[in-house]
């Protein structure tokens, strides 16, 4: 394992250093700071859009889900509408049968039918 002195940048002095030959390493580093901070404001800004693509997709994909969904839904309440239709138009025609074969049972019950209703009015 690397000790930090094998981690250090090596310097090598020369004679009369002084403190203004330390600002060019310093603004270099700066320099390399903000290289890295744009690099890294890069990258966000194509992970955000990369993230509003993806949810755009998936919105879109939700949105289609949805849509055939409800087709099916309406394709399906259509065909109980006219299954309903259907068994009303059967009852109807064995009423109508029913009253042609015995019509006097038919006003006995529409009357007594009636009567219920006028006593259930009262």
């Amino acid at each position: 394992m690397a000790s930090t002195t094998d981690m250090a940048p090596t310097t090598t002095r020369k004679s009369g250093s002084t403190a203004s030959s330390r600002r060019p390493a310093t603004k270099t580093r700066e320099q390399e700071l903000e290289a890295q901070v744009a690099q890294l404001q890069s990258d966000l800004k194509s992970i955000t859009e990369t993230l509003r693509k993806l949810t755009g997709e998936k919105a879109g994909e939700v949105r289609d889900i949805a849509e055939a969904e409800f087709r099916h839904l309406k394709r399906r309440g259509q065909h109980m509408v006219e299954e309903a239709q259907d068994q009303a138009g059967e009852y109807e025609q064995q009423l109508k049968d029913t009253i042609r074969e015995k019509p006097l049972t038919a006003v006995a019950t529409a009357l007594g039918i009636g009567f219920v209703l006028a006593l259930l009015t009262r």
